[in-house]
């Protein structure tokens, strides 16, 4: 089954929580955030190598990050590069890369995983997509990974799952009853309390066949749109068709355009180390911490009197900090952002008025 394994990556976000590192030009995928030595794509990469051939792995990202995408994976195939026209969201970029695939492969089985999550155990991840990847070779469903909740957070997806008729063959794997978005504490509570409730990694397992059922029940407008490129996938047409294809889709998620409407939908309970990385504290909890509870990136930092700050310098620059207490303090090529870290919320709000004040140049 290897050679009919694939992994899409999408890459296409501009990752606005993570101003003023992440920039339109240059997102968060693109940035060594963590401080390895290798960016959030370069490690999404690294490990889908554990799952499948290297020359089976497709990065689909916005034209605009063709020549970045080239930089930090040069040893990907060009033509496992798919670029969007225009970003549409989730559900026109997964189709884009189904329909690509299943022109050269009829058999393809794939994950679908963002450029830009943490994922600390990667073996027990592996472990987990190619026991998925099992279940969706023999049947016809669309598996997501989940995450039990640590604390009741407000900025995930739940999903609660229900026990299936019928035995699985990994006793992880559990039919999905409902999808939540972000609700609120008082809720988010409650789903930590009852034990059937799971963060949603955004994370999906399928084989091509199967999520183009899907398309063609559940999404019949996009599905057409995609079957007229017959003849063009793979070939050098494919370019015109996708821009003239991409400017009549719907922008939307696959989770509203697919999965919270199927009835075929499974959830992998997993333990695999994951964050989505979506705010500067989500980073906070990923990094080393000092003595007085303060993350630092950057090799010539001081400080004073602070605790439980998050710092995120260039390694160039001396920074000496006094007298900040739960702070955001980041550094980005002309921008300094300086942020408590309970109002991280509002960097997107911060990025608006920026634009609206300064133009795109800071952006």
């Amino acid at each position: 089954m290897k050679n009919n394994r694939y992994c899409i990556i999408m890459a296409g976000g501009v990752g606005t929580r993570f101003w003023p590192m992440s920039r339109t030009s240059n997102p968060k995928q693109f940035i060594d955030i963590l401080g390895t030595g290798r960016t959030l794509l370069q490690s999404t990469f690294d490990r889908s190598t554990k799952i499948c051939d290297p020359e089976n792995i497709y990065v689909v990202t916005n034209e605009s990050y063709h020549s970045l995408v080239q930089q930090q994976l040069p040893t990907i195939p060009q033509e496992n590069i798919l670029c969007e026209p225009y970003r549409k969201n989730t559900a026109p970029c997964i189709a884009y890369a189904t329909w690509k695939i299943f022109n050269l492969n009829p058999n393809a089985v794939m994950v679908v995983a963002p450029s830009d999550h943490l994922i600390s155990k990667e073996d027990i991840y592996a472990k987990a997509i190619r026991s998925c990847m099992r279940q969706a070779k023999t049947e016809d469903c669309l598996i997501t990974i989940g995450i039990k909740p640590t604390r009741p957070d407000t900025g995930y997806g739940y999903i609660q799952f229900t026990e299936t008729e019928t035995e699985q063959i990994d006793k992880r794997i559990k039919k999905v009853k409902t999808f939540t978005e972000k609700p609120d504490l008082a809720m988010a509570k409650f789903f930590m309390q009852s034990g059937d409730f799971l963060w949603n990694a955004g994370i999906f397992v399928w084989s091509a066949k199967s999520i183009m059922k899907a398309f063609e029940k559940l999404m019949p407008e996009t599905a057409q749109i995609f079957n007229e490129g017959a003849g063009n996938w793979n070939t050098k047409s494919e370019k015109s068709f996708l821009k003239e294809a991409y400017g009549r889709c719907k922008a939307i998620s696959i989770d509203y355009a697919i999965m919270e409407k199927a009835d075929n939908v499974f959830v992998r309970k997993s333990i695999i180390g994951w964050s989505d990385l979506g705010t500067w504290g989500s980073l906070y909890t990923h990094l080393n911490k000092d003595s007085n509870n303060n993350a630092i990136v950057g090799k010539h930092v001081m400080m004073y009197n602070s605790k439980n700050c998050v710092v995120h310098v260039p390694n160039e620059k001396l920074v000496v900090i006094e007298g900040l207490d739960d702070y955001i303090v980041v550094e980005s090529e002309n921008i300094l952002l300086i942020c408590k870290k309970q109002d991280e919320q509002q960097i997107r709000a911060f990025v608006n008025d920026v634009k609206v004040a300064k133009g795109d140049k800071f952006i």
